[in-house]
């Protein structure tokens, strides 16, 4: 029986999370992509704290497509996470392919200063 989409982004994000935890040193920077927005946030697992998040609808993110959206976040998310003094971070994909708006939101967070 195959998957359904949702169940087979489940079970990625399973098997990514065993490995990728976020802790005080180097948090997790976590990406969730809808249909028409895109969402980054760097979170401290051992602690339960989100120490910094980005998205396509903050109000100084203008972008005319989805992948310019992503690169902006990317940046957005790299300038706050530097601002908040951290320069490392594991990528935690969420069981999405790494490709298009993904890559773009990784590629340009790491133009910005982030190490991963």
């Amino acid at each position: 029986m195959a998957l359904s989409k949702l169940q087979r982004r489940t079970r990625i994000k399973r098997r990514i999370r065993k490995i990728i935890s976020g802790t005080a040193s180097k948090p997790r920077l976590s990406v969730f992509r809808s249909n028409k927005e895109i969402y980054a946030q760097i979170v401290d697992d051992v602690n339960g704290v989100t120490l910094a998040s980005a998205s396509s609808r903050d109000k100084g993110i203008k972008a005319s497509s989805k992948v310019e959206a992503a690169a902006a976040v990317g940046k957005a998310i790299a300038e706050i996470a530097t601002k908040a003094g951290l320069e490392k971070v594991a990528f935690d994909r969420n069981g999405y392919l790494y490709h298009g708006r993904v890559k773009v939101l990784a590629e340009a967070a790491r133009e910005s200063g982030l190490k991963f």
